[in-house]
């Protein structure tokens, strides 16, 4: 456990050195999903391309529920490192990567018995479903492999192993792209290449990350002996881990809203946006890295009880990251129409597209204000406040913007649906991280610890 670097390197340094690995893994896993895009889009069908659009949220809802365990344990493992628990953590890393093996089989078995009310509900219908249900199945069947991948990597970063981490993401990945145009066009597979390289992507990950912490990590562990949880431990995982997972599958919710919203105006429409959300990765992507590789340092200063770090480290995520914002949204702004350009040749497709990604990207200084504050209330272990934010910006919020806008204002309502409802679960997320520092104040923070409501440094001694 490397607490030079989460204790007293300066913020910036540590800020950078545990998020940059994974803002690198995540812009390599874009290049991965353009990549994707581009051997379907260049099929010449945009059935393939909707249909694959419309199953796109099962994969969100795997990385959804590995979040549990990688977002919800990383949060309280971090924290319990802050205190020096280290036995603690090991025995909660466990239970935390075998919880996500038995996962993945129930995933398979329910995923199987729904296959057709589930890709109904998706949005396929006779012109989709050939491509839809074939890129489903496979995820299904590859399901454990995609849920498992999300709890080491995670945990590697609350020891402080983030380039670890990263590599594992990225080899994962590398394989994907170079199995993607074999399976899609040499062998020409289409929707069911694409998933097939999904998924053995995934399990050349878990590889990694088994032999990594089998072999090099000292506070985190694989031993079934070791899973053991009490009733509170379990209740602690799951008050973050839920929330963090809320926050995907609320991102397929929002996407399978969006989709039916659209299909009303034709599947260009629906292939249109399929293209414009992998392109919106190039700002997200990088706005989570950096959110969330920051994670296990506000963990372990929030349960080291050491509040005026963890305010530095606030103050220049929000501000960096809101910065970072501006300039992705000038500069995707001004390739709109090339970037589509990039993935597909129809002209009615790219017309749509590029219009549809300049509002999306109106609301890009709001995810990351959403973001950062979300991340913040799931490492302090706040699960009111990341629920709230977790089911709003792609759930509640967004599914009232696209009820309003498509009623007031047609298809143009539909489309800046979610700009509207970035600005408003910003605005929530401000309120919520005012009530936030109102706790963290020095008067209050220590009478909090002196009541036990805040971790003390000193409480396991």
């Amino acid at each position: 456990m490397d607490d030079e670097l989460f204790v007293r390197a300066s913020v910036p340094k540590v800020y950078f050195t545990l998020s940059l690995p994974v803002v690198f893994s995540m812009l390599v896993s874009m290049v991965y999903n353009m990549v994707d895009t581009f051997f379907i889009a260049h099929t010449g069908n945009t059935d393939m391309v909707a249909g694959v659009s419309l199953a796109a949220p099962v994969v969100t809802v795997m990385i959804a529920l590995g979040d549990i365990f990688g977002l919800g344990g990383s949060s309280v493992i971090s924290r319990l490192f802050g205190r020096h628990r280290y036995d603690d953590g090991r025995r909660l890393s466990a239970c935390c990567f075998w919880g996500a093996v038995v996962v993945g089989a129930v995933v398979i078995m329910l995923g199987a018995i729904f296959h057709d009310p589930i890709l109904s509900v998706l949005g396929a219908d006779e012109r989709t479903w050939a491509y839809a249900s074939p890129f489903y199945t496979i995820i299904i069947a590859g399901s454990p492999l995609i849920i498992l991948s999300l709890t080491p990597n995670n945990l590697l970063r609350c020891e402080g192993f983030a380039v670890p981490s990263m590599i594992g993401a990225v080899g994962g990945t590398v394989v994907n792209i170079i199995l993607n145009p074999v399976l899609i066009q040499v062998l020409g597979w289409g929707a069911a290449g694409s998933a097939t390289a999904t998924v053995i992507a995934y399990g050349v990950q878990d590889l990694y990350y088994v032999w990594f912490l089998a072999r090099r990590s000292r506070n985190l562990s694989l031993d079934p002996r070791l899973a053991r949880l009490s009733a509170k431990e379990v209740g602690e995982i799951l008050i973050i881990g839920i929330p963090a997972s809320l926050t995907n599958i609320m991102q397929s919710v929002g996407l399978v809203m969006v989709n039916l919203f659209l299909l009303a105006y034709g599947t260009d429409a629906v292939a249109a946006m399929g293209i414009v959300l992998k392109i919106m990765m190039i700002a997200v992507l990088v706005l989570v890295g950096f959110a969330f590789g920051a994670q296990p340092l506000i963990g372990y200063n929030y349960g080291a009880g050491n509040f005026e770090r963890l305010g530095h480290v606030m103050r220049f995520s929000y501000g960096f990251l809101c910065l970072y914002s501006v300039v992705a949204t000038v500069v995707l702004s001004l390739l709109a129409r090339p970037l589509m350009g990039f993935f597909i040749d129809d002209e009615t497709v790219i017309v749509e597209g590029t219009g549809m990604l300049r509002v999306q990207l109106l609301s890009v200084v709001c995810v990351a204000i959403v973001m950062v504050t979300t991340c913040t209330f799931q490492s302090a272990g706040k699960a009111v406040g990341a629920l709230v934010l977790s089911i709003s910006r792609q759930g509640v919020v967004l599914a009232a913007a696209l009820w309003v806008g498509s009623r007031l204002f047609g298809y143009q309502g539909v489309i800046a649906a979610q700009a509207v409802a970035d600005l408003v679960t910003a605005v929530m997320a401000v309120v919520l991280f005012a009530t936030l520092l109102s706790d963290l104040r020095p008067g209050r923070a220590v009478a909090a610890k002196e009541d036990g409501r805040l971790p003390s440094v000193d409480s396991h001694r």
